[in-house]
C-alpha cells in the first residue's frame, strides 16, 4: 500500500524495468486508483514517537541486481544464494491452469526466502504478502523482511513470492508495448471526477479503452484467464508443499488479506497461523461492490482537524482556535484552487517545465495523506499553508523533487513480459485491474451505473469519495473471465483461529470489514489498534507487535476486541497510556517496519 531524509524512504535507482516518476497529477491519480508503487518523498517533518527509541539497525547492503533469468525454472524448489548471499531464491514452474494443467501453458514464480537465524528452535516458514494486487513480494522482503522476521520470531524462515503476473514472475501482466507508450497514455489522465463537468464520462471512456489495450496485449499469453486470487492461493499451497509443510503460517496486508482469506476459504484445514492486517471485505471484493471501503475515510480527515488543533501552532501549520476553523481553511483552499491553480515555475532547482498545482492534484494528495497520518499529517499542513500563500514549491518538493529528467524516458528500455525483471521493482501496475476484475463478478457496468456509484461514494466520504470512483471503473470493458474464480464461502472453523487486526479508522479497509470477515470464521478474533490509516503499520505499536509475536510463537490468540494503543499520535502527540518505549528489538523493528511500510500506500489494496 522513499527518501531517507525524514521518516519516509525514496526508492533507490533501480536497474531493469525503468521506474518513471510521473507528474503530480498522474502520481496521485494512480495512488487513488491502485496505490501501487509511487515515490512520495518526505521533506517537511512528521509524527515522532512519544519517547525516542534507539536507531534501528542499518538495512542490509542493497544489491538490486539479480539475473533471475539465469536461474533455471524447475518443478521442484531449488534454492540459489541471492542478493549478496543473505537470501535464497528459486524459480518454480507451475501450471497456468490448476483446473486442467498442461505442459504447454506454464507460469514461473519467483520465490525468495530469508532463512531463520535461530536453528535450534526452528518453527518453520512464515509467508507474507505486501498487498496490491500487484505488489512484489521480492521487493518487499528485500526492503523490510528482516523487520518482519524480528516480529514473528527469528526461529522462522520468512518466505514470499512475486504472484503470477507480477515482477520477476512470468508471464507478467503488462498492457503496453513500451514504457514510452505507457507514459503517453498516462499524460491523458482526466483528473478527479468532481473537478470539472463531464470528467466521469471521460474516465469511463478512458477505462474502456485501456481494457481493450490490455486484453489485446495479453490474450496470447493466457495469463488473464488464470489471474484470479484462487490461482494465487493454489500457487502458495504448491510452494508450501514443496517445502514439505502441511499447514500455512501467513501474514497478509491489505490485498494480502484477500489472498489469505481465499486460502482459508479453499483450505480451512491447512491454517497454522494467519494474521489478516488491513482487511478488504471479502463480499465487497468478490461481488465488485466497492462501496463501504471508504466508510472510515472522513473519520481520519476529522482526526486531522482535531489533532492539528490539539498540537498547536508550533506543530501544525494550519492551526486555528477550533477544529471547525481548520476544516474551513482546507475547504477554502480547495475551492480557491478550482479557479486559481498555483504555478510552480520551471527553474534550475525546480521542475523542467512549469507545474500547475490544481484542485485535482491536491484532492488526490489529501486522499493519499489519509493512508499514513502518523507520517503525512504534519507535512500536509505545511504544504497546504504554502498553497494558501500561492507558493507551490513545497508541494513540488514533497511529491516530485528528484524525478529523473524527461530525457531518461527516451532511453528507457522495456523488459518483455516473458522475461523476469532484473532489478527490484515495487510492483506491476497493470496487475491491479487484471486481478481485481478477474475476482469480480463480471457485471456489465454502464455509464449510468457509474453515475450512481459516484454519487454514493461522494455521499459516504467528502474527503476521499471523488478520488476513489476510479477504483471500480477500471473494470469497464473487461470481457476475459477467469477459468477458476472462488468467491466463497468464507466460513467455518479453520484448523487454527485467524487473527484479524485493524485500525479503529482505516481509509480503505475499515474496521467493519475485519468484523464482517471474522463473522464467517467462527473461531477467529478481531484485535483493534487505536490509530488511523491503512493497516496497523500506518502507525507503529509495540503493543500490537507483541501480540502478533505471541500469536506466531506460542499460538496465543488475543481475547476478542483486544485493543492496542499506538506508540504515538500524529504531530508527535503522546498516545494514551504510552509514556516510554522499552527500546528493545521489538520496538525498534515495528518502528522501522512502519517507517518503511510505504507499500501500504503504494502497493496496499487501493
Amino acid at each position: 500500500m522513499e527518501e531517507k531524509t525524514g521518516l519516509l524512504e525514496q526508492p533507490r535507482p533501480r536497474a531493469g524495468k525503468f521506474r518513471w516518476r510521473l507528474p503530480a497529477a498522474l502520481v496521485l491519480s494512480f495512488v487513488a486508483l491502485t496505490a501501487l508503487p509511487i515515490p512520495i518523498p518526505h521533506r517537511l517533518g512528521g509524527g515522532e514517537p512519544a519517547e525516542p527509541i534507539p536507531s534501528p539497525p542499518t538495512a542490509p547492503p542493497e544489491s538490486d541486481e539479480l539475473a533471475w533469468r539465469d536461474i533455471s525454472p524447475s518443478r521442484t524448489l531449488k534454492w540459489h544464494p541471492c542478493y549478496e548471499g543473505e537470501y535464497e531464491c528459486a524459480r518454480l514452474d507451475v501450471p497456468m491452469d490448476w483446473i486442467d494443467p498442461t505442459d504447454e501453458q506454464r507460469v514461473v514464480l519467483a520465490v525468495i526466502r530469508l532463512a531463520a537465524v535461530n536453528k535450534d528452535d526452528y518453527r518453520g516458514p512464515v509467508f507474507f504478502n505486501p498487498g496490491g494486487p500487484g505488489g512484489s513480494g521480492i521487493w518487499a522482503l528485500r526492503d523490510h523482511g528482516k523487520f518482519i522476521q524480528t516480529i514473528v520470531g527469528d526461529n522462522h524462515d520468512v518466505i514470499t513470492f512475486d504472484p503470477r503476473g507480477i515482477g520477476a514472475s512470468v508471464p507478467r501482466i503488462e498492457c503496453w508495448d513500451s514504457i514510452q507508450q505507457r507514459h503517453v497514455w498516462d499524460l491523458q489522465d482526466v483528473g478527479v471526477i468532481d473537478s470539472h463537468p463531464g470528467v466521469l464520462y471521460d474516465a469511463y471512456a478512458r477505462a474502456g479503452a485501456e481494457s481493450q489495450v490490455c486484453e489485446k496485449a495479453l490474450n496470447s499469453s493466457g495469463i488473464l484467464h488464470h489471474s484470479s486470487t484462487a490461482s494465487h492461493a493454489r500457487d502458495m499451497l504448491e510452494i508450501l508443499h514443496q517445502l514439505g509443510e502441511e499447514k500455512l503460517k501467513y501474514w497478509g496486508f491489505s490485498y494480502g488479506t484477500v489472498l489469505g482469506g481465499t486460502f482459508a476459504g479453499l483450505y480451512p484445514d491447512k491454517i497454522d497461523r494467519l494474521v489478516s492486517d488491513g482487511n478488504v471485505d471479502y463480499k465487497e471484493w468478490y461481488h465488485a461492490e466497492h462501496i463501504n471501503f471508504i466508510r472510515d475515510a472522513d473519520k481520519i480527515m476529522n482526526a486531522f482537524y482535531d489533532l492539528c488543533h490539539r498540537a498547536g501552532p508550533d506543530e501544525c501549520a494550519l492551526y486555528e482556535p477550533s477544529p471547525s476553523a481548520i476544516r474551513e481553511r482546507v475547504e477554502g483552499l480547495l475551492e480557491k484552487l478550482r479557479k486559481y491553480p498555483v504555478l510552480v515555475p520551471a527553474g534550475d532547482d525546480g521542475p523542467e517545465v512549469p507545474e500547475l498545482v490544481t484542485y485535482s492534484k491536491v484532492k488526490k494528495y489529501i486522499s493519499t495523506t489519509l493512508y499514513r497520518p502518523h507520517y503525512f499529517f504534519k507535512p500536509f499542513a505545511e504544504v497546504a499553508l504554502a498553497l494558501e500563500k500561492g507558493d507551490g514549491r513545497p508541494f513540488y518538493d514533497h511529491l516530485l523533487a528528484g524525478s529523473p529528467p524527461f530525457s531518461s524516458l527516451c532511453a528507457a528500455e522495456t523488459v518483455p513480459p516473458t522475461v523476469p525483471l532484473t532489478g527490484l521493482d515495487e510492483g506491476t501496475e497493470d496487475a491491479f485491474p487484471g486481478i481485481m476484475c478477474a475476482d469480480g463478478d463480471g457485471s456489465n457496468h454502464t455509464v449510468e451505473n457509474f453515475e450512481d456509484y459516484a454519487r454514493r461514494l461522494r455521499e459516504i466520504s467528502t474527503s476521499a469519495g471523488a478520488t476513489n470512483v476510479l477504483f471500480r471503473i477500471a473494470c469497464v470493458g473487461r470481457t476475459i473471465r477467469p477459468k477458476w474464480r472462488f468467491a466463497g464461502p468464507f466460513e467455518g472453523n479453520t484448523s487454527f483461529p485467524i487473527l484479524f487486526v485493524a485500525n479503529m479508522a482505516d481509509n480503505v479497509t475499515p474496521l467493519v470489514s475485519a468484523r464482517n470477515n471474522s463473522a464467517g470464521f467462527g473461531n477467529s478474533v478481531v484485535m483493534i489498534q487505536n490509530s488511523y490509516g491503512h493497516t496497523t503499520l500506518s502507525s507503529p505499536s509495540t503493543c500490537t507487535a507483541q501480540r502478533i509475536r505471541a500469536y506466531f510463537q506460542n499460538g496465543t490468540v488475543p481475547e476478542p476486541d483486544t485493543e492496542c494503543e499506538p506508540d504515538a499520535l500524529p504531530f508527535g502527540l503522546p498516545a494514551p497510556g504510552v509514556k516510554t518505549l522499552d527500546g528493545g528489538e521489538l520496538s525498534v523493528a515495528i518502528h522501522e517496519l512502519s517507517r518503511r511500510a510505504t507499500w501500504v500506500v503504494r502497493k496496499g489494496v487501493f
